[in-house]
């Protein structure tokens, strides 16, 4: 690109542009991101051109990224390219992500606050933060830009995405949760999802200062983790269940065998003694698939003192209930549903997806004899989530699971803020599991249950 180039493309068309109408502002804006995307493209492929690929790998990443800087220096000086103080740093900055992380998406996934990163083709990025949506200015060249980030995503986990497997879920070093789909699938180009998850993962603690539930909540769900009862947390597509799975565990004891089991790992346990095991999709040639259902009967034969499943969304619910069922107590699970009862009907749905043909009755029986918790969490209106009930499993009637609530998030509509507003409420009902507690030597006061009119 020649200096002449580059102030045409940099500077845009005359400045009465800017009093124009917006179609045209938009144009002018487009112009000069399209010309800096052409300009960093440009110097990053002499970069690669300079580099010495074949030692790369023996360089520490601090090293190379003075070595990268000093050589986009000399290109910039070489090419004789006007740019600002500050153009020259956001340049350097921008190649270094390019060659050493993801690109366009190194700034933001440097904010912790983002919990979302949604890339809806290369011009289109957006974020959540604090629960709602917001459109960035973060952009890749072309598809082929992007589809250059999302391969090096998929590569570092032993995954790929092409046109014959245009859907794919990976993961970041960090553990967030990576979905891609691409054309022909995506029929305006790749599509790139990313679930953020903390590097510093949240703690009971801070879901109660978050208002997500109580501190005498906060008791009752260290107990029930403590003294081995088995519980699904149920929720919606972003309510929070993979982050509440995460801080239950941390109730567990460190003397215990944990074996995780997930489709993509992304569950963060801060104890010693984990074995995480993870699927793997078929291989070009539609073989090599090994899911859930192998692993959970695998992990059975591992001498696990808990079994913790990502999320049961198939055949492995069959499994996981009769693990449950035959001395593997204090198992955890996630489950897609929107209210306990739907959890438990879901449940059911997968346990036929094993393939066998099991009465109705003869299932439930499995469900009620194995589960003691679940713990329903929600993302409310205002991009806030919180546990909005709890409810015990404790019986049979007839072929009707039978259910009870111990706590419950009563709203109250909305504040002048627009935030949801209500409380945390038990309901005074005394649970059956306080006997199991009670006999795991575990401390819980039986106060937490009784009903208050304003706890």
């Amino acid at each position: 690109m020649s200096i002449s180039d580059w102030k045409t493309k940099k500077n845009g068309p005359a400045a009465s542009v800017i009093f124009g109408d917006p179609a045209q502002r938009r144009n002018t804006r487009d112009a000069e991101i399209r010309a800096y995307q052409e300009l960093k493209s440009t110097i990053h492929r002499k970069l690669i051109d300079r580099l010495d690929l074949s030692t790369v790998a023996e360089i520490s990443p601090e090293q190379l990224s003075g070595i990268i800087k000093a050589v986009v220096e000399s290109l910039i000086v070489a090419e004789n390219i006007p740019l600002t103080r500050m153009e020259r740093e956001r340049l350097i900055v921008e190649i270094q992500h390019e060659t050493l992380g993801l690109g366009p998406l190194e700034p933001l996934l440097q904010d912790a606050d983002i919990s979302d990163i949604l890339v809806n083709g290369p011009s289109q990025v957006y974020i959540e933060k604090q629960g709602k949506l917001v459109k960035t200015d973060v952009a890749f060249k072309d598809d082929d830009h992007l589809m250059t980030i999302i391969e090096r995503i998929v590569s570092k986990v032993g995954r790929r995405v092409d046109e014959s497997s245009p859907l794919v879920d990976a993961r970041l070093p960090d553990g967030s949760r990576v979905n891609v789909i691409i054309p022909p699938l995506a029929l305006d180009g790749p599509v790139l999802s990313i679930r953020r998850f903390g590097i510093n993962p949240l703690k009971m603690e801070n879901l109660v200062a978050n208002r997500s539930l109580t501190g005498d909540m906060a008791r009752m769900f260290h107990a029930m983790v403590a003294a081995r009862l088995n519980i699904l947390v149920s929720g919606g597509t972003g309510a929070g269940k993979t982050t509440l799975l995460n801080i239950l565990s941390a109730s567990i004891p460190d003397s215990e065998r944990i074996v995780t089991i997930e489709d993509s790992a992304e569950l963060i346990l801060q104890q010693d003694h984990v074995v995480r095991l993870e699927t793997r999709p078929a291989n070009i040639e539609g073989k090599g698939i090994v899911t859930q259902r192998e692993l959970v009967r695998n992990a059975l034969r591992m001498r696990p003192d808990r079994i913790i499943v990502g999320e049961v969304r198939g055949g492995e619910a069959l499994d996981m209930l009769q693990a449950m069922n035959t001395g593997h107590d204090g198992s955890i699970s996630t489950i897609h549903a929107n209210a306990p009862r739907d959890a438990l009907a879901r449940l059911e749905t997968m346990v036929l997806m094993a393939g066998f043909d099991l009465p109705a009755r003869a299932i439930r029986e499995q469900m009620t004899a194995a589960l003691n918790v679940i713990i329903q969490v929600a993302r409310l209106s205002d991009g806030t989530r919180k546990i909005v009930k709890v409810s015990e499993v404790t019986g049979m009637e007839g072929d009707i699971v039978v259910m009870q609530d111990i706590f419950v998030f009563e709203k109250k509509g909305l504040d002048e803020e627009g935030r949801v507003a209500g409380q945390f409420r038990p309901t005074g009902v005394r649970p059956k599991f306080l006997d199991i507690i009670y006999t795991a030597g575990v401390p819980l006061e039986t106060e937490i249950f009784a009903y208050r009119k304003n706890p």
